[in-house]
């Protein structure tokens, strides 16, 4: 697992590199060994290492190359073949016979990224799950616990949700979750995390920025948010908590979450539809 880990983070270059010298040493010994050892079957790692990691259409490639590499050492080792329709023959079905396998491997990786997806995102509204937020949110702990980079956290109320269920049918509910999601991803950058925690309950991760910055940003995204809610007749508003972390974070993830809860929880109190700032001070 931890060679497959290291290898996921090297470049295209690379691991390209590595599967054509994978293909090249089977070739060379496939030559060596003549007709003595059949090793057709070796063809298919560096086929399928290419196409684990780079894609079913590199794979494809390779693949086309191994079965001319595996003509060529068959021929320069000494097999002749009295029909020139034979070699072409051979190499369509080694060929044929490699698609195969590599289809397989790709719809298998596929339905692997699949299961890891759904595993770790809002079945609903494609936001990362619980699970995957406070992940994801222990991470960036313990990177401003070591290199002491700053965060903010947004934990989101959907005020009136339940009206609009009442109203309107859970159905209705559902695009406005949807629709309130897709506007977040819309004006976030990538590297922020939009989550959903429970039924109408959001948060936002957003590494690098202190309270300043993160105020800029909530503002604007509560105002277009409010925008998409009264376009659509939705009586939507948001309580939001929003906790910095510039130098000291809580001992866990669960309790970094907490203080933004209470800090939302205030808001409601006092009215609803605002936000209440915090930055951490242990």
């Amino acid at each position: 697992m931890h060679i497959l880990a290291w290898l996921e983070k090297q470049g295209k270059i690379f691991k390209g590199t590595a599967g054509l010298t994978l293909l090249a040493a089977i070739g060379i010994l496939d030559f060596l060994t003549g007709q003595e050892l059949a090793i057709s079957l070796f063809y298919l790692f560096p086929i399928f290492f290419v196409t684990w990691f780079l894609g079913r259409g590199q794979g494809i490639v390779v693949a086309l190359a191994g079965a001319l590499v595996l003509l060529a050492a068959g021929i320069y080792s000494g097999h002749i073949y009295q029909n020139k329709m034979m070699t072409v023959l051979n190499v369509f079905i080694r060929f044929s016979l490699f698609l195969v396998a590599l289809s397989l491997l790709s719809a298998l990786k596929n339905a692997l990224e699949r299961e890891k997806a759904s595993a770790s995102t809002d079945y609903l509204t494609g936001a990362a799950n619980s699970r995957r937020f406070f992940e994801l949110l222990k991470m960036e702990c313990g990177r401003l616990q070591r290199y002491g980079r700053p965060f903010t956290l947004a934990y989101i109320d959907l005020d009136n949700f339940k009206e609009v269920n009442d109203q309107f049918g859970h159905p209705e509910g559902d695009e406005a979750l949807r629709t309130i999601v897709r506007y977040a991803r819309g004006h976030l950058r990538e590297i922020d995390v939009i989550a959903r925690l429970g039924g109408d309950e959001l948060a936002f991760l957003l590494p690098e920025l202190d309270q300043e910055a993160a105020r800029a940003v909530l503002v604007k995204l509560q105002g277009g948010l409010l925008a998409e809610m009264k376009r659509n007749h939705w009586p939507v508003t948001f309580s939001i908590g929003v906790v910095t972390c510039n130098k000291d974070v809580p001992k866990t993830a669960t309790q970094l979450v907490q203080v933004a809860d209470a800090l939302m929880y205030s808001v409601k109190h006092n009215g609803k539809n605002g936000i209440a700032y915090l930055t951490y001070a242990g």
